[in-house]
């Protein structure tokens, strides 16, 4: 399918939202939500994506729209999964509907990872979709642990002692592997035909599906034109890989031809221009992500 088609399909969530400018939550929330022609229930955590969406008493979703507390978007559901296949099992509903919970990297990485986990383990069937701005945008750009090391962030200022976030980003992607789930994946905006075929994979699987998506941000002070730039040399660069796992076989989708510099990425933003100049940063910062994406290649070879 080519992204025309994809573009022309049914919108699930509509404009009239009050998203920053150039946010990439909204296009990465429509090209998911093309990926089944099937009714879709979506369940969303507190955040900047329900938080703009919703505002009483409108809303942007086409679909029927569960706004869920910052941790219990995978909890909520699980219990609307498993109440449509006891309604199903009665024969009073006929139709296949699909599940779909949305949370940022607060409400996926921190705040909701144990309704995710306990989601995952269970077995219920939905796509889980993290957004992921890389810490908590909605109530003032504070540090998570999805936070990339060096970041400035209000929680962890840069300044003459510290140089912005002092831990690289817990690794959620691989968190959800290691819960044996049917499909895993990592994307990117910047390559929305990869972002439509792992959506589809996704609603596709019998079972959990997780899809961590890397959303740049207004407060990652990038302009707002920007996000599908930042969000190709996040990839270039190996910062972002995509890839997936299906049923635990790894498969690299993009492998760049000669990575860019993680210093190509870092300087458009904001958040990292503390570091530019600081070369033992920058080293730290690439020596960690040329050594990530080495073991991914190796995770990949051993399904070869």
């Amino acid at each position: 399918m080519s992204f025309k088609e994809i573009a022309s399909k049914e919108k699930r969530i509509v404009s009239g939202h009050r998203l920053c400018p150039g946010c990439a939550a909204i296009p990465i929330v429509r090209i998911i939500l093309a990926g089944t022609d099937k009714e879709v229930v979506a369940s969303c955590a507190t955040g900047c994506l329900e938080v703009a969406t919703t505002i009483y008493p409108y809303s942007s979703w086409n679909i029927p729209f569960i706004h869920n507390a910052f941790e219990n978007s995978a909890a909520t559901i699980s219990g609307i999964e498993s109440a449509y296949n006891a309604l199903r099992k009665k024969g009073k509903i006929k139709k296949d509907v699909k599940f779909i919970a949305f949370g940022g990297d607060g409400g996926s990485y921190d705040i909701g990872l144990q309704a995710l986990s306990g989601a995952a383990e269970r077995g219920h069937d939905f796509v889980y979709v993290c957004y992921n701005n890389e810490g908590y945008m909605n109530t003032g750009h504070q540090r998570s642990s999805a936070t990339p090391y060096g970041a400035h962030t209000t929680t962890s200022p840069s300044g003459k002692f510290k140089k912005g976030n002092e831990t690289f980003r817990k690794d959620l992607t691989e968190i959800m592997v290691a819960h044996g789930i049917p499909y895993v994946a990592q994307a990117s905006l910047s390559h929305p035909l990869d972002l439509y075929m792992k959506a589809k994979k996704a609603f596709d699987a019998k079972g959990p599906a997780f899809i961590n998506v890397l959303a740049p941000c207004a407060q990652w002070g990038i302009k707002s034109d920007e996000a599908v730039e930042i969000s190709e040399k996040a990839v270039k660069s190996c910062f972002w890989p995509i890839y997936e796992v299906e049923k635990g076989k790894y498969k690299i989708n993009y492998k760049p031809d000669e990575k860019l510099p993680v210093i190509d990425f870092m300087k458009a933003q904001a958040r990292f221009k503390h570091l530019l100049e600081d070369k033992d940063a920058i080293e730290k910062i690439q020596k960690h992500i040329d050594e990530k994406w080495k073991h991914l290649i190796e995770l990949e070879k051993i399904g070869e």
